[in-house]
């Protein structure tokens, strides 16, 4: 289980997504930082690497019962998913959390003042979000389906304008770093979706779709990260 140390975070979830329940356990951030080695955030985080391994270890022996391996995808199969789930779920939901944060900061922003700063954070959200997932839709994402069906044809594949594939990826990382450390504290500030003792339903309703939102976000951010990204850079060298 030595060898298992060098191994990425990000690349366990890629293997298997039920493994990112026992980083979750562990408060690892599984993806806007799965690049990290075990050995390397076990140091840092003063976890014990061989309990961490062994949990890890049984969730791979354990029957998969889930279905979907996202790592066994066609990527032009995979960037539709994400796109018509993940992009979706981000747009459905906005509009109405906005709204209910609204709210609970109008009747309930006396008596807790952090209900302003979950706000703040959540609207800087929305809207880098939403620019975010337009570059993807319009720039990498063409890309990639580009990519696909040049190498299916057998073509050659002409230089997109941002000149390789790892420019526009870099960026978008950076972005979903941003977003992880953006609902990192909007979970401190709510004490992980823990609504008051004098939460009203919108209180709770509100708390529960915040919490949704975050997990959501890590599905998506850990597809791209983890899994696309990878693969986008290694199809694009198969071509020089």
């Amino acid at each position: 289980m030595e060898n298992l140390k060098n191994k990425t975070i990000g690349s366990f979830v890629a293997q298997d997504y039920r493994t990112a329940a026992v980083f979750s356990k562990y408060k690892i951030d599984f993806c806007c930082k799965g690049n990290r080695t075990v050995s390397e955030v076990c140091e840092k985080e003063e976890i014990n690497s061989d309990a961490l391994l062994q949990s890890i270890y049984d969730v791979l022996q354990s029957e998969n019962k889930s279905g979907i391996d996202f790592n066994s995808w066609p990527l032009d199969l995979l960037v539709d998913y994400i796109e018509k789930t993940h992009h979706r779920y981000v747009e459905d939901k906005t509009q109405v959390l906005l709204s209910f944060l609204d709210k609970l900061c109008s009747v309930h922003g006396s008596n807790h003042p952090e209900l302003f700063k979950i706000n703040e954070l959540f609207i800087g959200c929305a809207g880098e979000l939403a620019q975010h997932m337009k570059k993807e839709e319009l720039v990498l994402f063409p890309f990639v389906k580009r990519m696909v069906k040049t190498k299916e044809a057998n073509g050659v594949l002409s230089q997109p304008s941002f000149g390789t594939v790892s420019n526009p990826i870099a960026m978008m990382m950076h972005e979903h770093e941003n977003e992880g450390d953006r609902f990192r504290e909007i979970a401190e500030l709510t004490n992980n979706y823990t609504p008051p003792a004098d939460g009203c339903t919108t209180y709770k309703v509100t708390y529960a779709m915040l919490n949704e939102f975050e997990e959501d976000l890590h599905k998506h951010i850990h597809l791209e990260n983890n899994i696309l990204f990878p693969k986008a850079v290694a199809l694009e060298e198969e071509f020089a």
